[in-house]
């Protein structure tokens, strides 16, 4: 970008500079500003730079974490296996089995999202990602391996991430096919509260259309 080669011309020119000089003479205001300066000028050099994939799931996420970096390379074994690209509506179709840190990333990685439609959870609660590439049919699941439980957070991230897919992950076919493309529904707005529900979500209770909030289940075992 245009303004970013005149800002790094300017940090490059400030960066000549003897900044270790003394600047005892100087107001507090001036030694504010001069702090201020430096401290703007660090984070410009973060924004020039283009962030690492991996730098940008810790960005979405918050922070970085063991259960994140499965979820990386997890993605990134799913685009060297299936040849897969950032999904920018449902060309590309995740089923997760967990609702853990790694998720954050595959939404990140590949743009498969809860509100698009083309990230599904299943809850079985395996550490296990399926990815569907509708554009020709191909599919993959992997499940992470036991890990060492004697490694430390550091530790296990550092393996996680610098190890090879196949250390860390048994890949086989889904058992389970896709469902259907995501479809917009009627909304029905309840009887008894008033609120709009999508029509595959509303109930009758005492001849009333109902929301899932106001429906009273009877149930009697099964």
């Amino acid at each position: 970008m245009e303004s970013c080669r005149i800002l790094n011309i300017i940090i490059s020119t400030q960066d000549h500079e003897d900044v270790g000089e003394d600047h005892g003479g100087l107001t507090l205001i001036g030694q504010f500003s001069l702090g201020l300066f430096y401290y703007i000028k660090r984070g410009i050099k973060c924004m020039c730079r283009e962030l690492t994939q991996w730098e940008k799931a810790v960005e979405f996420h918050g922070h970085e974490c063991p259960g994140l970096a499965i979820g990386y390379k997890a993605c990134e074994a799913a685009i060297k296996k299936l040849g897969i690209r950032f999904s920018a509506d449902e060309e590309i179709v995740c089923v997760t089995e967990n609702d853990a840190c790694g998720v954050d990333t595959v939404q990140v990685i590949t743009g498969c999202t809860f509100g698009k439609g083309n990230l599904l959870y299943k809850g079985t609660g395996k550490m296990a990602f399926s990815f569907f590439n509708c554009s020709n049919g191909q599919s993959l699941r992997m499940i992470v391996k036991p890990l060492n439980e004697e490694m430390d957070r550091r530790q296990r991230q550092e393996y996680l991430l610098n190890s090879p897919a196949e250390e860390l992950f048994n890949f086989s076919k889904p058992s389970f096919e896709l469902p259907e493309k995501a479809r917009l529904f009627t909304t029905v707005i309840c009887e008894n509260c008033g609120e709009g529900a999508p029509e595959h979500k509303v109930r009758i209770n005492d001849g009333k259309k109902v929301c899932l909030d106001c429906f009273m289940d009877y149930s009697r075992g099964w």
